[in-house]
Formats: C-alpha cells, structure tokens, sequence
C-alpha cells in the first residue's frame, strides 16, 4: 500500500474561546485530489490554516512525507514542498509581473531563474507580458501568477482555497484542465477547498464534507450527495 504523502489526525481548534474544528483526520497520496465541501461556517478554512501552519491545532498532528511538521511556522512547511493558494488572489499591485516573478524566484534559497519562472507559467499557460502592472490583472489572471509562482519552486502538495471563486464558466474549464495536469500528470497531491460542485465532481478523487467543524462523511462525490446527513447540513442549509 502506498504511504500517505500527506496526512493529518484528531485535529481540533480553539478561535475566540469557541470550538471551530473537532477531531479532523485524513490522509493524501501522490497524484490524489481531495475536494472538501461544507456550509459557510463549516471549519474549511480554518483546516487550510492549519494544514499549511498559519494556526496550532489544539490536538492533532499533521505529517509530510513520513515527518511530522504540526509544529512547523508556514514558512517552514512551504521550503519542504507545501504550497497554499488563497479564496481572494491578493498581489502587490505596486509591483510589475516580472517583478512579483523576481521576488518569488528569491524568497528564498535555492535562488531560481528566469527559466524557473517560465516554467512556472509554462504550466499554467500564463502569457501576460512582464512589464504589466500587477494592479491591472484581472482575476483569473492574478489566481495564474500566484500558481505559477508557487509551481516553479515544484511543490509535492497544494492547499487550494476556492480557486474557483470570481471566475466565469470558461476559466473554471481552464482550471479543471490545469488541476488534472497538476495532480495526474506531474503527481502533486491537491486538498481543494470548493462550493462548485460541477469542479470538483470533474476532479476531485474524495470528497469530504464538513459541517460545524466536524467531517460528516467521505468518499466519491456521487455517494456522498446522497447522505441525508450531507443534504440537512450542505444542501438544505442554502
């Protein structure tokens, strides 16, 4: 059997002296997508935060790669191969394209080059010249130069929040693509955050459900749709 590339265990968390995750488990292979779905409020997020090392579980543990990482900072956790992408796609907008390439190429070290960033947005198929004001990318265009930033330092797992969010019908099909290119071809792992049901039906090999901090079911979408559980948490709520 295949070893868990990602995997964490009876996670559980604390915000505001109120209990928003409990007991949270799951494990992730190479090459495997897992989508999760839950109502606004569900703990999705804040699992992201956790997952990627922005917040300290109250209990639990997180592995990669056979290390446990659960006290690892985010900064840390992204040298060893952790890649994050957030629900609004923030970019400094004083900066030039190919400066926010520059800037990504040397956060830190192994320094990459200009080479480095082409294949980055290689992959993403990411054309917008280097000399455009970030401040005038639109929204699927800035979700690409952050994808392309994080894939050319070639992570082993990606947290995706939502990436999705503000984009019309044809750009979701441009993600569908650019997703299956990333986990089935290039082998990454992919936990996705995601209310389009239709994208994740598209790719996701799991899904999971969350509902008030607790994961209420798991498996292919299609079973776990049916879940009269699922349907009075997710479906029924909206």
């Amino acid at each position: 059997m295949q070893a868990p590339l990602f995997s964490c265990d009876n996670l559980s968390l604390d915000l505001g002296g109120r209990e928003v995750l409990r007991k949270i488990g799951f494990s992730l292979k190479r090459g495997e997508v897992l989508g999760i779905i839950g109502p606004n409020g569900a703990g999705k997020t804040s699992l992201l935060e956790i997952l990627s090392g922005r917040y300290q579980p109250k209990t639990g543990r997180v592995t990669f790669k056979g290390e446990d990482i659960t006290a690892l900072p985010l900064f840390r956790r992204a040298r060893l191969g952790l890649g994050r992408t957030y629900q609004t796609p923030i970019v400094c907008e004083d900066l030039t394209v190919g400066e926010t390439f520059k800037a990504a190429r040397q956060a830190f070290r192994p320094y990459l080059t200009r080479f480095d960033a082409e294949y980055g947005a290689g992959l993403v198929d990411f054309v917008t010249p280097h000399a455009t004001p970030n401040a005038r990318l639109k929204t699927f265009e800035r979700r690409k130069l952050l994808l392309a930033n994080l894939l050319m330092r070639r992570p082993d797992v990606l947290l995706m929040d939502e990436p999705a969010a503000g984009l019309i019908n044809a750009e979701i099909d441009e993600i569908d693509q650019i997703l299956r290119m990333l986990s089935k071809e290039m082998n990454i792992g992919v936990v996705i955050v995601e209310h389009r049901m239709e994208l994740l039906e598209s790719i996701a090999d799991r899904v999971m459900v969350m509902d008030a901090g607790e994961v209420i079911a798991e498996g292919l979408m299609q079973d776990v749709i049916r879940s009269p559980a699922v349907r009075a948490a997710y479906f029924e709520a909206h």
